[in-house]
Order: C-alpha cells, then structure tokens, then sequence
C-alpha cells in the first residue's frame, strides 16, 4: 500500500474548496486539468455523496465522494482503476488558515498487480509536486 500526504494553502474559504472538490457539474473537465470529458461521467448522485469516473485514457478512476454539508472533509473511495483497482482512495480535509484554507490531501494506493505495485512505490516520491501543481488551479492554491 502506498500513502502519499502534502497539503496546499488555497485562497478559498473551507466552504468554496468543499464546493471545487463536489461540483460535478458539466464544467467539472474543464475545472479540473487531470480530467477530460471523455472519461468524465456522473453515475449516481445525491446531496452528500456522488459515484462517478473521471480521468483521462491513460489514468481513470471510479469513486464514491461522500460529505457533509458544511463540513470539513471529502472522502474519496477508489472502486476501481486503470492502474491501481478498487481499494484506496483520497481525503481532503480544509481547515481555515490566514483567511483561506489549508487543504490538506492524503492519497492511498492498494495496487493488486505488478505494474501497480511498481507505480505506486514511486508515488511517495513523484506524486506530490505533480498533484500540487494539478490541484492549485482548480483550489487556487498560492
């Protein structure tokens, strides 16, 4: 299992980064950079939680988001994966900090085969800056 954690300082209140992070509306591929409308598709939605897949050819991902309105963290399950399976997933927890918000992010990986295990090994390593640089548009991180 591999765990990568980093954390950005957005602009955003808690509450507008909670927005970002669960708005699965039709502009989501054009928010978000690691997203393109081909692999983008809402399955099942409801006012705390959406299943969807979302990603590109080369990575895609279906998730369960849940939330709590108001609250401070999203949870992110993987149910499955073009390179790591079902199992994993992400958290992003805000917290008010210098009049926007500490966000911070923690990625789990449980790759099931051979090529997963050897991606996920470097996740600790490469994953951060590439995720930061992906992540500070869309949660205007400074």
């Amino acid at each position: 299992m591999a765990v990568v954690r980093f954390h950005l300082a957005s602009t955003l209140t808690p509450a507008d980064a909670l927005a970002v992070l669960t708005d699965f509306g039709p502009a989501r591929a054009e928010t978000w950079p690691t997203i393109d409308a081909d692999h983008f598709e809402v399955h099942a939605q409801g006012d705390t939680w959406a299943e969807v897949t979302e990603g590109t050819a080369a990575a895609w991902e279906r998730a369960r988001y849940d939330w709590e309105p108001g609250g401070d963290t999203v949870t992110i399950t993987t149910l499955d994966s073009k390179l790591f399976g079902p199992g994993g997933g992400w958290v992003f927890r805000m917290t008010p900090e210098d009049g926007g918000t500490r966000v911070d992010v923690q990625l789990t990986r449980q790759p099931d085969t051979l090529k997963g295990k050897m991606l996920a090994s470097m996740l600790p390593l490469a994953a951060p800056p590439a995720l930061r640089k992906s992540f500070a548009g869309p949660l205007q991180a400074k």
